[in-house]
């Protein structure tokens, strides 16, 4: 009994945690904080490294050319799923190839437990590889479904729903996501769902918080389609409504949704996303929403409950400045008696600014943009006091630099990436946030910092803000991904970052194509505990991040590339070995 008893405290005391969506929960504030095993003085004292791969993920062949797999989708992990009579821990991955697949993390470790080929990938676009799946899929235990978007060279974009436990492909699915079937849902219309070679899924797919509604956001290639945000019901299956983020017809790029992180959602189901740019010249008829964070109220229809829109989307506007660039994080409540804005969303864009906003109150209206403009003392979101270097006025902080209005586009970005909360013992809240800092405006050469702490600046009585607290400033980072902090509480903090080291422009299917990096950081110095090595990788994807589970970190590279604390004697791995009935 005394055994019984202490084994049930040992797990009790493991409380072990699952990563099902991109950045770890619906809110994707990319903090795992019951993390027991990864420590800063083990992670830096020469016991954590590489601890197994999975075999290399499938390839495909398109018109005679053979294409290696590469994951922009960041990998999952769900603890505990019974797969063959055992109770196993899992790495759920999706392919550009249009796979997806299920690996185990416990013995034996790496083993493909199943895989599953959704479509036949349409050829090279983003750029020169197959467009299978680019967005990170979503989990929902409690009915044991993975939902994945993919894109077929026939049927077009589809969304699925497998049965994590063995890949099986659910009955009434896929749904087709084409104009035909969204045309009649469409909740900003008339517009038109262009055809699968102008659009993208490149965003994380997201669950309402009960559920029921599956979020699905779309951009648009070659200036030639607008964003679509999709929403499902899970439980008919059918597709239930949709926004445009143009009420367009025609050929035109306007408001694409292609941050990785795709949608966030609240804890009351309101759902968030950034929208980058317009190539049409319109800014202030009704219905265009580019460069805007939009809000929808819960479930279905999409509602369009609040907006904001930056001071000079127009200026963003005119040089691809996307505030896409990066994804809304609904921050955790900082309490009414430390700050009047208590409920706060935070985003980065192209040009390396993070924005604070109310998502009480959102600044914007609800039938257009407000009108252009050069004073940034209009600004609407939650500014630092005092100007700010790149205005001379009070303005959005801007962190990774130099600020330009004229180079943000492509390999100028100075970020694409979605920030990781924390929150320190003393109660103080912090966003580690990462993006590729230039040489000079016109340069496309990264310079430090790539990694920036910043702290959210609470008074009670006044509004939050961001300040930066410090700066990594010996490292460049060439197209990072999303940072992440793993955590035991407010103890022992780590701060992830994957870093791609290839431009966005480039090509993968280079093979002298620049292997990606990991690292962990010390979260108050911001210096590396640890790195790996040139070579330790294979090539992945761009914008994807690792996954976390018992002590484990999973990255997706043309595989899954997993490290951890390596076994000893005195370290037996514990927790790695499956429950069995």
């Amino acid at each position: 009994m005394k055994l019984l008893i202490w084994l049930a405290l040992a797990q009790l005391a493991w409380c072990q945690y699952n990563v099902l969506t991109f950045h770890g929960d619906a809110q994707r504030t990319g903090w795992i904080s019951n993390e027991k095993s990864l420590t800063p003085a083990k992670v830096a004292g020469g016991e954590f490294g590489p601890i197994w791969n999975s075999p290399q993920f499938d390839s495909v062949t398109i018109n005679g050319v053979t294409y290696a797999p590469h994951l922009y989708a960041s990998p999952l992990y769900a603890d505990a799923v019974k797969i063959g009579g055992l109770y196993r821990h899992v790495v759920y991955a999706a392919s550009n190839n249009g796979f997806v697949y299920a690996v185990s993390a416990s013995p034996p470790s790496g083993a493909i437990l199943w895989s599953r080929q959704l479509t036949n990938p349409i050829p090279t676009l983003d750029p020169d590889l197959p467009i299978g799946i680019l967005g990170t899929p979503t989990i929902d235990l409690n009915s044991n479904r993975l939902y994945v978007a993919s894109a077929d060279a026939v049927q077009g974009w589809e969304v699925f729903a497998l049965d994590i436990t063995t890949g099986a492909i659910l009955p009434g699915w896929p749904l087709a996501i084409n104009n035909a079937t969204l045309a009649p849902i469409n909740q900003n219309g008339p517009a038109t769902f262009q055809a699968t070679t102008e659009m993208s899924q490149r965003g994380g797919l997201n669950l309402s918080p009960d559920g029921r509604f599956l979020y699905v956001p779309f951009g648009g290639y070659n200036d030639r389609a607008a964003g679509w945000m999709i929403a499902v019901d899970t439980a008919k299956p059918a597709l239930a409504s949709a926004f445009s983020a143009a009420p367009s017809a025609v050929l035109e790029a306007v408001g694409g949704m292609w941050a990785s992180g795709g949608p966030a959602v609240d804890a009351l189901g309101n759902v968030y996303s950034t929208t980058g740019n317009t190539t049409t010249g319109i800014t202030t008829a009704n219905g265009y929403w580019s460069q805007s964070v939009l809000q929808w109220g819960p479930g279905s229809p999409l509602n369009l409950i609040g907006t904001y829109t930056p001071w000079n989307y127009c200026q963003m506007d005119q040089d691809d400045a996307d505030l896409s660039g990066g994804a809304v994080v609904v921050l955790p409540d900082l309490g009414a008696n430390n700050t009047s804005t208590p409920h706060l969303i935070t985003f980065g864009g192209k040009q390396g600014n993070q924005y604070l906003v109310d998502r009480d109150h959102m600044p914007g209206g609800l039938i257009r943009h407000p009108d252009c403009s050069a004073d940034p003392s209009i600004e609407t979101s939650l500014v630092p006091p005092g100007p700010q270097p790149q205005f001379g006025a009070p303005g959005p902080l801007n962190v990774f630099g130099p600020y330009s209005e004229l180079y943000a586009q492509v390999d100028y970005a100075k970020g694409r990436s979605t920030g990781a909360f924390f929150r320190a013992a003393d109660g103080s809240n912090f966003l580690f946030v990462t993006g590729s800092s230039k040489a000079a405006a016109d340069s496309v050469d990264t310079v430090p910092p790539g990694l920036v702490k910043l702290r959210i600046v609470t008074t009670p009585g006044s509004p939050a803000y961001l300040a930066v607290e410090a700066s990594q400033n010996t490292l460049d980072f060439l197209s990072p991904g999303s940072p992440w902090v793993t955590s035991n509480g407010a103890h022992n903090a780590i701060v992830w970052v994957l870093v791609a080291n290839v431009p966005r422009g480039a090509s993968l299917d280079d093979p002298n194509a620049a292997r990606p990096t990991l690292y962990a950081f010390d979260p108050v110095t911001l210096q590396p505990l640890w790195s790996s090595t040139p070579g330790m990788l294979n090539v992945g994807g761009k914008y994807n991040t690792p996954a976390f589970g018992r002590g484990q970190v999973f990255v997706g590279m043309d595989r899954i590339q997993a490290f951890g604390l390596k076994l000893t004697p005195a370290n037996p791995g514990r927790g790695r070995e499956p429950a069995q009935e």
